[in-house]
């Protein structure tokens, strides 16, 4: 009997915790279940959300336009993001590819038509170029170029400077060599560059080489690359109208241009006249040589005439890109 009664309880004990664990299961399925369901609810709501702002600031973007159809880049990871971005960091791509970055509205608007390749713009940029009266011409021009819009976080990644301008443009590289230079003037005014190594130097230097009407830049194939984004940006514009070339043998091009009629001036220390002393009236170059060694030996052998800038203090020689300014506009003042 007592033996029956023992059975009876185990088996009811069995049976009661079944029934606890398949309660509890339940319980914990249930709970589980609702969890899940919240967090996908909530991943569904947060991509909605993420779905229906980009596309409410794309429809922004296309009624701003317009009514043209201009669908917003929101992608880092964009292909003309990186291209661009690369473009910007790398000389062996730009020159491989023939193509240079232009960033700024000035540099939008000055940039030759035929040249321009592709045209990106800020998403904030291209809200400030549609709702503003005053833009009529950005707006213009950018409708006849035809623009892609890019999100201002984007944006950012492929511009080279700190603070973008929201504009940016990929130009074709300019191709031009010392004879077609020779040809386009009679009484021609150069500037030949030895291993300049500042982008911001050659880029003024072409600033006040178009100010004082120079006819070209020759520069040695070691000195840096004029599409660099610093040069273009210090140039301001001028990268368009001043013909430049690189020369594999700089010596040789000199020679090529007493051969030709002009007469070469190096501005050294050993200079035998004040800059001032002597006319650029006829055909002219000077030479300037890199911002720390000046000009080499060589190099400065090939010159008619050693010029030099006379100074006070303790100063024994000027930047580079203001010295080529004042003999170029020494050379303008003459010729006026």
């Amino acid at each position: 009997m007592q033996h029956g009664v023992q059975y009876d309880t185990r088996h009811d004990v069995q049976h009661d915790t079944q029934h606890d664990i398949q309660h509890d299961t339940q319980h914990d399925v249930q709970h589980d279940t609702q969890h899940d369901n919240s967090m996908i609810c909530n991943t569904m709501c947060s991509t909605t959300r993420s779905m229906i702002r980009n596309t409410v600031r794309s429809m922004i973007c296309s009624t701003l336009c317009r009514g043209k159809r201009v669908f917003m880049i929101t992608s880092g990871g964009n292909k003309k993001v990186k291209w661009v971005a690369q473009l910007n960091k790398k000389a062996g791509l730009r020159h491989k590819e023939d193509v240079f970055t232009a960033e700024g509205m000035k540099m939008f608007l000055e940039a030759p038509e035929a040249s321009i390749m592709e045209v990106y713009v800020s998403e904030s940029m291209a809200e400030t170029v549609y709702k503003s009266p005053a833009m009529e011409k950005e707006k213009h021009r950018l409708e006849k170029c035809g623009y892609e819009v890019v999100s201002d976080a984007v944006f950012e990644r492929m511009a080279d400077t700190r603070s973008p301008q929201g504009i940016l443009c990929v130009l074709r590289q300019f191709h031009y060599t010392f004879k077609d230079m020779r040809e386009k003037e009679e009484e021609p005014l150069f500037l030949v560059l030895e291993n300049l190594q500042d982008p911001g130097n050659l880029g003024t230097i072409l600033r006040a080489g178009e100010g004082a009407g120079i006819t070209g830049v020759i520069m040695s194939k070691d000195t840096v690359d004029i599409y660099n984004p610093k040069t273009i940006r210090s140039t301001m514009g001028s990268i368009y109208r001043v013909p430049f070339c690189y020369s594999e043998d700089l010596a040789r091009t000199v020679r090529e241009m007493k051969n030709s009629g002009i007469t070469v001036y190096a501005a050294h220390l050993r200079g035998e006249k004040n800059y001032e002393e002597c006319c650029y009236k006829s055909a002219s170059a000077f030479l300037i040589g890199n911002e720390g060694n000046g000009l080499t030996e060589e190099l400065a052998q090939t010159a008619d005439t050693y010029i030099k800038i006379p100074m006070k203090g303790q100063v024994e020689s000027l930047n580079a890109a203001v010295a080529s300014s004042l003999l170029v506009f020494e050379a303008a003042r003459q010729r006026r």
